[in-house]
């Protein structure tokens, strides 16, 4: 796929951290940057199934917008019995409004939205736009090779996601700060010995509407015969031995006034799997 453990940054830190100084997460998304966006639906727990199935019917409509992840929390932060969504808008907000409108005017998505709409007891939506370092690692994919690299196909069923949210103080340089912080310490985590071959950075999300100074790591566990809760443990135990990532998060621990994770399973039809 593409070499993650024995790949190295494309370029050195401090051109990473000069990257980081005018990317997108220092300023709000232009109509046409792109975007994330992040919806998660609480379930009633009786009527979770009924989503599920229904929406696994339904989801080569759902890839239309264009999907990147849907999956549900084994355990962590996030409800039980929620739904959370990772929609990629390569081309920002105007794409969003123009492929969510065309969706909506379909008879079967009409259909699906009457056979799911009293499963949801409430619906949240947020906008992220993906951190500058996404695209100058190589062992970083984004969420756009997810999207044209549909991993549904390759039935990963013990592959884990785990979702790492980092609330920040208030402040405006709170988020450049914490990503420069991060961007030093990363390659450490990313070639510490020990690290699971399964285990890989997805994205770094940065909020951009909604909870503001908010930054989520998605990372992907285990598949291809590996255990995804395995190989995080794994990974995690590897990471405490690389001493700049370990020196690292313990300045960025002071940037930030919350810390927690989530477990995910994919869907069978999540392109990150």
């Amino acid at each position: 796929m593409l070499g993650l453990r024995s790949a190295t940054a494309r370029s050195s830190t401090r051109c990473l951290v000069a990257a980081m100084s005018t990317s997108t997460t220092s300023n709000h998304p232009t109509s046409s940057s792109p975007i994330v966006e992040v919806r998660q639906y609480q379930l009633h727990p009786a009527a979770t199934a009924t989503y599920t199935n229904n929406t696994i019917q339904s989801s080569d409509l759902r890839k239309t917008l264009p999907l990147a992840f849907l999956g549900f929390p084994e355990t962590g932060s996030i409800p039980l019995n929620t739904a959370v969504h990772l929609y990629h808008y390569p081309e920002g907000t105007r794409q969003r409004t123009i492929k969510r409108a065309a969706l909506a005017k379909k008879d079967e998505w009409k259909q699906y939205l009457g056979g799911v709409k009293e499963c949801m007891m409430q619906q949240k939506s947020e906008i992220f736009v993906e951190a500058g370092l996404v695209h100058d690692f190589e062992q970083v994919t984004g969420l756009e090779y997810w999207v044209k690299n549909d991993g549904s196909k390759n039935n990963n069923m013990e592959s884990i996601i785990e979702l790492r949210k980092y609330q920040l103080k208030l402040g405006y340089d709170t988020v450049p700060n914490f990503l420069k912080l991060y961007a030093q310490a990363l390659p450490s985590k990313l070639n510490a010995a020990g690290t699971h071959p399964t285990t890989q950075l997805v994205t770094i999300l940065v909020s951009d509407v909604g909870s503001l100074n908010t930054v989520y790591e998605v990372w992907k566990h285990g598949g291809k015969n590996s255990c995804g809760m395995e190989a995080m443990e794994q990974s995690r135990i590897a990471s405490r031995g690389a001493k700049e990532w370990r020196a690292g998060i313990s300045d960025i621990a002071k940037l930030a006034t919350t810390f927690d994770t989530s477990i995910l399973k994919p869907a069978s039809f999540s392109p990150l799997q």
